[in-house]
């Protein structure tokens, strides 16, 4: 079900605002300008880091995660100051190249 979410995320390190484990799940971010997304798939030092991408607060940027969530991903962001992000969640399916619902 496709949604536009709002979180609280603090500065300086890692936070993961969507979680999937079997499932396929997409998302885009815009804002805020200089935050750095990404998805980590599996677990403590067995994890990887894939899709990082920095915001620039005019495009959307696109995460997507696949057949690599059977052991565990999560969308992440990394901000320089405590902030409010915005973003669409969809997790029916990767094949969309933009959100549906605008923000």
């Amino acid at each position: 079900m496709a949604t536009i979410r709002e979180k609280f995320v603090k500065k300086g390190k890692w936070k993961t605002i969507e979680s999937f484990f079997n499932a396929n799940g997409v998302a885009f971010f815009k804002a805020p300008n200089d935050a750095s997304i990404k998805v980590r798939y599996g677990v403590g030092w067995f994890g990887k880091d894939r899709q990082k991408q920095k915001l620039d607060g005019r495009t959307y940027k696109k995460l997507q995660v696949g057949k690599w969530s059977l052991t565990r991903a999560r969308m992440q962001i990394k901000v320089k100051k405590d902030t409010n992000v915005t973003y669409y969640v969809d997790g029916g399916g990767v094949a969309q190249n933009s959100p549906e619902i605008r923000f």
